[in-house]
């Protein structure tokens, strides 16, 4: 996962940035370590601007969307866009607030139990026949190639696969949106959604809780998903995720 932060200093606004929002009102939501940034608009829309990036790409993440859309509660697509350094998304906003929103890590069982159950209906509600996007263990690892990072050996072979599922492929606490009556709203940034075993998803969605909400709540968020823990499969995705 790339690192994001809500922005505690100013953010300096890009032009393009500008020229997206067309007169609106913007506020900065996200920073992340290679420099994206994500401003919310005071007319209900999302704008991501970042630097053209190797791992995954907004065009990708459109294209996912658009696919998405038809079946879960993610955000609709208005715009995609790129020039030769940089690259811009555009969504209509969905109702909610991150899960790492200071208003939910006061309440961290609330808001674990909100991301293992939208979790888990997300993997419900999309089709793995229809899906022409790949997230699995072979894919993962030649994406890992084309970036200069070897896997190590010991995780080239993943466990069977348990159940195959439309993974959200960056289920961090973070990615999933919570309503003011504490149950999940929708879920966001799905740049590398693809099919893969749902333990790729549930180790890392419960491996996050740490770093959000403290120690304790892995095994409370995979419980709200629904199933018990799986100790081999996500002991292994949660090493292919960090060597990743």
């Amino acid at each position: 996962m790339k690192s994001v932060s809500i922005p505690l200093e100013a953010v300096a606004v890009p032009a393009q940035v500008r020229r997206l929002a067309g007169g609106a009102a913007l506020e900065p939501v996200w920073v992340n370590d290679y420099g994206g940034l994500t401003f919310r608009t005071d007319d209900e829309r999302y704008i991501k601007y970042g630097p053209l990036n190797a791992e995954t790409s907004f065009a990708g993440e459109a294209a996912r969307l658009d696919w998405a859309a038809r079946f879960a509660r993610v955000p609709r697509l208005l715009e995609a866009g790129a020039d030769a350094t940089h690259e811009w998304l555009v969504t209509a906003a969905l109702p909610g607030r991150s899960a790492v929103d200071p208003r939910w890590l006061a309440e961290p069982e609330v808001a674990v139990r909100a991301v293992g159950e939208g979790l888990r209906a997300l993997h419900d509600a999309l089709p793995v026949e229809d899906c022409p996007f790949d997230w699995s263990v072979p894919s993962r690892i030649a994406n890992a190639a084309g970036r200069g990072i070897r896997v190590p050996d010991s995780l080239r072979e993943a466990p069977p696969v348990e159940r195959l599922v439309v993974c959200h492929a960056d289920a961090c606490c973070p990615n999933t949106l919570i309503g003011e009556d504490g149950l999940w709203s929708g879920h966001v940034d799905l740049g590398g959604l693809g099919v893969a075993d749902r333990w790729a998803d549930i180790a890392v969605a419960s491996m996050s809780t740490a770093w959000n909400y403290g120690e304790g709540w892995e095994d409370a968020l995979i419980e709200a998903y629904g199933v018990a823990p799986d100790r081999e499969r996500l002991s292994y995705y949660r090493d292919l995720w960090n060597a990743t």
